[in-house]
């Protein structure tokens, strides 16, 4: 317990007292030095934590060493509102005049530098941004260097003088500022890979116009310039560096992290899929908001640091929570597009956690892996590709979720117009089994009639018969047979296999019934049961019923076979008679009957031939689907 107050007071003493009298530290020789050198060893330094002593009350100040100051590298944030002043002894023992340049360090809002000799002080310059002032020694000349520097509202504040000959300026500066160590060229890298992610999300959100593309395009954005522009800006002054390193840097870290939460919340719609975490990012980002807000208020309207600096410690510790349990609440709901965040998010955390404990361990090698830096943007490009798998992921299954609404929209529609047309049907048959049904009523029920009555008339007059009567009779009778066909054809009833093969069946025996032909029908014990509309039924018929009247008037033949047989795909029918045969060359005794007969078939998508084969042979052939 002693050592702990001990160090505490000793912490406490030297940040705020360093008040003890000591002697002024050796001359620094400019002339010798060539290029540049150090002048850590050779600093004195007081700290007036009033910011408000001139020039002139310092110099009656005690100073200590600056390297017994143990701040020199990341100046504590209660020092930051302090002003800091440097007293260094340059001598020129040579004959000609010196000059030269000193650099104090990084990084500052104001940096002075007075020439004190013989009590005399004058400022060398008005010029409060650069980093180098110059420094001229006559011949002979000792002299007293003092330096005011306030520091950057910032933790990477460092003080190391040096001075560099003015012969060297130049080379200084370009070594400085264009030299890049590993980890700035490994920056560089990290910023090109993002880059390029950030046009593919813009691309994507321009084709698909999908916020969540855009969302993760900002926030990859906010982080590509705060990697870039700390590779880029680092060791340099300017009022843009100022800017950015006291404020803006941090700006753009919670700015990305803002619309990390909008595209979370878009991405995986958690106002409607996840109401807990829909709750802690709404308000966290709410939160996140306010707290910029202050922390704004007390960059630019407050003189102190402090604060300032716990409230940022605190809202990265926040945003680290609420990573913390979006990792938790994933790993619950083992949900793939929520996993794949959850594992850009546990990828940042590993990688923040590492560059952490280099940090607090202060582990220092020229070897990039021990850069905390390094971890860090790794960390952020794993995040990143992880967020980029995730909306491809759910940007192919909307695509596939698209096309399978549009293929089941197509589907209703084809759907919706197969009902219309089955509608049509249905009415179209209704319609027909109603004429059919009139037909067989009142015409049938006339032609009836009148075919009665002529027989009635032939057999009164069976002694004095009269050919008119006759004609009436057969002409009646032959009528009637057709229409009993029509009303067979249009019924609805009527429309299957079975039916229109016992009907041709029937018509074929009666057909040649008292005519001399043989006729032999064969059927397959089962046929399929299939359905046979009535144009079908009625093409398939009247080709039957053209055929049968051509054997009867043309053929001779004294045998008809008619033969149904099943194939691996439809059906067959051959009419087979066993008279003279069809002359190819001369057919002009069908007359139009068998150009009629090959039209009908080809009407109905139905095969049909004619041959000489042993008489003629007449083969119907029709594909059916499905039997």
């Amino acid at each position: 317990m002693k050592h702990l107050v001990t160090l505490l007071l000793f912490y406490f003493t030297t940040g705020f007292c360093y008040g003890q009298a000591t002697t002024d530290t050796n001359a620094v020789f400019i002339a010798a030095i060539t290029e540049d050198s150090s002048l850590l060893n050779k600093t004195m330094l007081y700290i007036d934590s009033t910011a408000a002593l001139s020039a002139g009350n310092v110099l009656q100040k005690p100073f200590t060493p600056l390297v017994d100051f143990p701040f020199r590298k990341n100046i504590p944030p209660r020092l930051i509102s302090c002003t800091f002043y440097l007293k260094i002894l340059l001598s020129n023992n040579t004959a000609k005049e010196v000059a030269g340049y000193i650099n104090p360090g990084y990084y500052y809002t104001y940096f002075q530098l007075y020439k004190v000799n013989h009590q005399a002080i004058n400022a060398t310059s008005n010029d409060s941004v650069s980093i180098y002032k110059k420094v001229k020694l006559a011949a002979g000349e000792s002299c007293y260097i003092l330096i005011k520097l306030k520091p950057l509202k910032n933790d990477i504040n460092y003080i190391y003088p040096v001075f560099i000959n003015e012969n060297n300026i130049a080379k200084h500066k370009a070594y400085t500022t264009g030299r890049k160590t590993n980890q700035q060229i490994y920056a560089l890298v990290t910023s090109g890979i993002l880059l390029m992610m950030i046009f593919f999300m813009f691309a994507n959100f321009i084709v698909s116009k999908k916020k969540e593309f855009l969302y993760n395009a900002m926030y990859s954005l906010c982080m590509f310039l705060l990697i870039f522009l700390n590779s880029t800006m680092a060791k340099s002054s300017s009022d843009f560096t100022n800017f950015y390193y006291s404020y803006f840097d941090f700006f753009l870290l919670v700015t990305g992290i803002v619309f990390y939460i909008r595209f979370t919340r878009k991405f995986l719609n958690t106002q409607n899929n996840y109401y807990l975490l829909n709750k802690i990012l709404k308000y966290g980002k709410r939160l996140v908001l306010l707290l910029l807000v202050v922390y704004t208020f007390l960059n630019f309207f407050t003189p102190t640091y402090q604060p300032q600096y716990y409230l940022e410690n605190f809202m990265k510790i926040f945003i680290l929570v609420i990573g913390l349990t979006f990792i938790y609440l994933a790993l619950k709901q083992k949900n793939r597009l929520l996993n794949y965040i959850a594992a850009g998010n546990a990828m940042l955390i590993l990688c923040s956690l590492i560059s952490l404990i280099v940090i607090l361990f202060k582990i220092k090698s020229t070897e990039i892996y021990f850069s905390s830096l390094f971890y860090y943007n790794t960390g952020i490009v794993f995040e990143l590709t992880f967020f980029l798998l995730g909306l491809t992921y759910k940007n192919r299954n909307d695509l596939i979720t698209g096309f399978r609404e549009q293929e089941a929209l197509k589907l209703e529609a084809e759907k919706k117009d197969f009902e219309t047309q089955l509608a049509v049907i249905k009415a179209q048959q209704e319609e027909r089994n109603r004429i059919s049904a009139d037909m067989h009523d009142d015409l049938g029920a006339g032609m009836t009639t009148i075919s009665l009555y002529s027989e009635l008339a032939k057999t009164k007059l069976a002694g004095n018969p009269i050919p008119e009567i006759e004609k009436i009779s057969s002409a009646a009778n032959e009528l009637l047979g057709k229409m009993n066909a029509i009303i067979w054809s249009m019924s609805s009833s009527n429309d299957t296999l079975g039916n229109m093969i016992a009907y041709i069946r029937s018509y074929a025996l009666e057909y040649f019934e008292d005519t001399g032909i043989n006729c032999k029908i064969y059927i397959p014990d089962k046929l399929p049961n299939v359905e046979v509309i009535g144009e079908i039924r009625r093409n398939i018929f009247l080709v039957v019923k053209e055929a049968l009247n051509n054997i009867l008037k043309h053929s001779k033949a004294t045998e008809v076979n008619i033969t149904l047989i099943r194939t691996e795909h439809g059906l067959t029918l051959y009419i087979q008679d066993n008279g003279k045969g069809i002359n190819m060359e001369n057919i002009r005794q069908f007359g139009n009957g068998l150009k009629n007969m090959k039209k009908r078939m080809a009407d109905i998508n139905t095969e049909f031939s004619i041959e000489n084969k042993n008489g003629t042979l007449i083969t119907i052939h029709r594909e059916i689907t499905g039997y």
